[in-house]
């Protein structure tokens, strides 16, 4: 069979018993905070199991794509080096949720391994947790395994846990002997690729608790996982998953780009099963949410693409590759999950944004990782020290785990422990660099049992009673204030008790309880004082302006970007909000101009906010609130509602309308970190206030400018005055060759001259009439940039006196050879014209015209 055909085989098998075939949740688990990714077909029904949630069905089969990259299936370094193991892959799965349970599992996996697709039930053995009888009576008794191809085995790999903490049961898996003459039985369980696993059926009916505790869950459940590469390959007789159908397309393609066949040698061979492993797990990955970055789930990204680009690098790859490649997994894998054919797009702008950055810094970092390798190797010790490690990294940003890499392939040691200190202390400097100037509220003990609570969402001015007093520090049963939280600054206002008026000048949250930090040193007030809080409420007006727009700005973001953008930072003030996000490359002025309109847009909709407050995580999950990994939320929760647009956790202070948000106004944009964009935007009177620097900039400017045309005017002038000046013995040597008109003393001179425009063949007219003196004619033409002519005419005052020439009817007859008109004073006329073809010929006219004006 093909992969194709094994799949679906699978899939039927359970439809035809009564399952129901569910789509795969994507390899990001939304709402899940125990996991980076999706790493069993499980995890989107751990609810169930949990019994915190129910479905439409009791019986299900799917294929899910999993990632195991990091926390306890880590998988990565294997990758690649093995045949067998994969950082994606696909897990066939079938499960029970409280119905059928191990006797079912057993059998019918027994059933389509054996008898639909016929694999030799002598390769097969079975293994079951060393406590669980039940499983290995059922073996014995629902199938014909060979009762010696039944092992027992410990915790460590038959009982079966997703993590630290969550559903767990005792599990019995499948493996395939590959052995050739069938005596892989020593070799169960010991990772030998001769003898593999191929299915795990997981008898769930415990929840391991925070403190390793194992309770039961209220109904026994089955899960069962079987590794898709893995039995393509005993299906398709392969020894290697590579070998397989599955990734023959990338193996195909890697060999085509680069000149190499697969299988060549062992190092090429071992980078082409390495890409081809990872631009799967990077595909599915950003189709489905996640982006390169420095934390987290990001973080593992990058490491995965960096460690196939390295790898291209075996391959003669040294431009960007691996974005093009993920075609390949669109191509072969979109029918099954159209995600992969509907984002790829996006999927090859971010991976080829990460390619181009990190080739940069591989160039860089390889080179002098080159200079440290060769010096450690002809030292007495060959490490590679922490100092030198940490170089690499601080300096050149080349990834530590790159240099433990690199080092290793070489038989050399990295100093790690001294890399840390190093690490360390540039931490605890920057921390030192970046403490908050605000005052340190002292935490005393008495804090820890008091409780304040927060009236601030419905009112600025309250009343409450003074229940601790530190210093300038007074903590309230009940307060208006806002302390700092989520990205929103604290209130600030006055505080009045017992006739005397304090500034209460910031507010910070100390576990339950909400501390004023006062501006007066000197408190004369005692515990169980009534205190009236009154937050200004100016400054609250423009604070929850900016955060309301922060929302409306952040769904924005994700709607014109892509739902890969998610926060990563933000800082909401009086004046000015800045926002943090995830995305792969700079926002186009297009693309943040279509962000703030749908934000105005929003604004003038003037919609309404519901304040879901208090109320039960989960309740929140279902309305759909935007929620990502790595936040921290309580049983209870506050939801920013602002209609199907815009609805997130929040615990902040908003507006009741987007109406009064008023303007919004983005006023940079930047990179703070690889794969992180900045923004920071005005709301409100902040429009207000930026539009009047701008305006006042833009005077500015204008100012600036006037006086720069000014100057550049001036500057013309005197250029020009220099150009004629130079031009001067031109004139001279035109008047001298003025021929005398037949039988007369007038002169008469025409030229074409070189000039830039027609003042300054004016200009040298006039220069030319001063040469001439008197008795003389001339006239001067020039062919300018545009296709036009331009003409001038000069005669000197003896002969407009006696002889009654006059430049102004000279210029006329001239310019109508050239498809123009002129005139002017007598002694000097211009024209221009259309035709500076006819130029000369218009020129060769002057002398004909003096004639028949002298006779005249």
């Amino acid at each position: 069979m093909t992969s194709d055909e094994l799949r679906q085989s699978f899939l039927e098998f359970f439809r035809e018993r009564g399952h129901t075939i569910v789509p795969s949740a994507p390899t990001i688990p939304h709402g899940d905070k125990t996991l980076l990714f999706t790493n069993a077909g499980m995890n989107q029904f751990k609810d169930v199991f949990l019994g915190e949630g129910t479905r439409p069905y009791t019986r299900a089969a799917d294929t899910q794509k999993c990632i195991r990259v990091s926390g306890k299936h880590n998988d990565l370094e294997e990758v690649g080096l093995d045949t067998y193991h994969h950082t994606l892959f696909e897990m066939l799965g079938n499960w029970s949720f409280g119905d059928y349970y191990k006797k079912e599992a057993i059998g019918w996996a027994w059933e389509l391994l054996t008898k639909v697709w016929k694999l030799d039930p002598s390769r097969l053995y079975a293994t079951v947790f060393v406590e669980d009888d039940e499983s290995a009576e059922l073996w014995r008794t629902v199938t014909n395994i060979d009762p010696t191809h039944i092992q027992k085995h410990g915790a460590k790999d038959n009982f079966w846990e997703m993590g630290e903490t969550g559903p767990c049961g005792p599990c019995s898996e499948i493996h395939y002997d590959n052995t050739p003459d069938k005596s892989g039985g020593p070799l169960v369980n010991v990772g030998s690729p001769l003898v593999i696993e191929i299915w795990n059926l997981v008898f769930i009916q415990y929840n391991r608790a925070l403190g390793g505790t194992l309770e039961d869950l209220p109904m026994r459940h089955v899960d069962t996982g079987m590794g898709f590469e893995r039995v393509c390959a005993v299906i398709q007789g392969k020894h290697s998953n590579y070998d397989t159908d599955v990734f023959e397309p990338y193996l195909s393609w890697l060999s085509d780009k680069s000149g190499i066949p697969y299988g060549a040698n062992e190092e090429t061979s071992i980078a082409m099963r390495v890409i081809a492993d990872h631009i799967r797990t990077l595909s599915h990955a950003i189709a489905d949410g996640a982006i390169p970055s420095n934390e987290g789930r990001g973080y593992v990204m990058r490491r995965v693409l960096r460690r196939a680009a390295r790898y291209g690098r075996k391959l003669n790859f040294r431009e960007p590759f691996l974005y093009e490649l993920a075609s390949v997994v669109a191509q072969k894998m979109g029918k099954v999950f159209p995600e992969v054919i509907e984002r790829l797009e996006h999927v090859q702008r971010v991976i080829k944004a990460e390619e181009e950055s990190f080739n940069v810094t591989l160039d860089r970092g390889l080179a002098l990782f080159e200079e440290i390798a060769l010096s450690a190797e002809e030292s007495e010790s060959p490490f590679i020290a922490g100092e030198s490690a940490f170089k690499l990294y601080d300096t050149f940003g080349f990834p530590i785990d790159l240099t433990e890499v690199l080092a290793r392939e070489r038989g050399v040691e990295v100093e790690m422990e001294r890399f840390y200190e190093l690490l360390q202390e540039q931490k605890d400097r920057s921390l030192r660099v970046h403490t908050s100037k605000k005052q340190v509220v002292q935490v005393v003990s008495e804090l820890n049992d008091v409780q304040s609570t927060f009236t601030g969402y419905d009112t600025t001015d309250d009343t409450g009673r003074a229940l601790i007093v530190e210093g300038n520090m007074i903590v309230l049963d009940r307060t208006p204030f806002y302390a700092e939280s989520g990205g929103q600054i604290s209130d600030t206002g006055m505080m009045t008790i017992e006739g005397q008026q304090f500034e209460v000048k910031d507010v910070r949250k100390v576990g339950t309880a909400i501390a004023h930090v006062l501006a007066s040193e000197e408190v004369s007030v005692e515990p169980g004082m009534l205190a009236h809080a009154a937050v200004n409420r100016e400054r609250r007006k423009d604070i929850i302006r900016n955060h309301s727009a922060t929302h409306l700005m952040h769904a924005a973001l994700r709607k014109v970007l892509g739902d890969h953008v998610h926060q990563s930072g933000s800082l909401v003030t009086n004046d000015h909000l800045r926002f943090d996000f995830a995305h792969y490359s700079k926002v186009t002025p297009e693309e943040l101009r279509e962000i703030e309109s749908l934000v105005n847009e929003k604004i003038r909709e003037s919609i309404k906010l519901i304040h879901h407050r208090n109320i039960p995580f989960d309740e929140a999950k279902k309305m759909g609130a935007l929620m990502f990994f790595g936040d921290k939320y309580g049983a209870k929760v506050n939801v920013v509602d602002f209609g199907p647009f815009s609805r997130e956790f929040c615990g902040g202070v908003h507006v009741h309308s987007t109406s009064e948000i008023g303007l919004f106004k983005f006023t940079s944009e930047a990179s703070i970190a690889s794969g992180i964009r900045r923004v920071e935007a005005v709301t409100g009177k902040g429009v207000e206030q930026w539009l009047l620097e701008q305006e006042s900039k833009l005077n500015e400017v204008s100012r600036e400018f006037e006086q720069l045309q000014d100057e550049k005017r001036k500057l013309e002038k005197e250029i020009a005055k220099l150009k004629l000046g130079q031009r001067r013995d031109e004139m001279k040597a035109l008047a001298a060759s003025a021929r005398p008109l037949n039988g007369s003393k007038v002169r008469i001179q025409t030229a074409e001259l070189k000039v830039t425009d027609s003042e300054e063949l004016k200009a040298l007219a006039e220069m030319l009439r001063e040469e001439l003196k008197d008795s003389a004619v001339a006239v001067v033409g020039a062919k300018l940039a545009d296709d036009k002519v331009s003409l001038v005419s000069i005669v000197t005052d003896d002969l407009i006196r006696d002889k009654k020439l006059q430049a102004g009817k000279l210029i006329g007859s001239v310019a109508e050879i050239v498809g123009g008109k002129g005139g002017g004073r007598p002694q000097l006329a211009q024209a221009g014209g259309k035709d500076p073809d006819r130029l000369a010929e218009a020129l060769a006219s002057v002398e004909g015209f003096v004639r028949e004006t002298l006779k005249a």
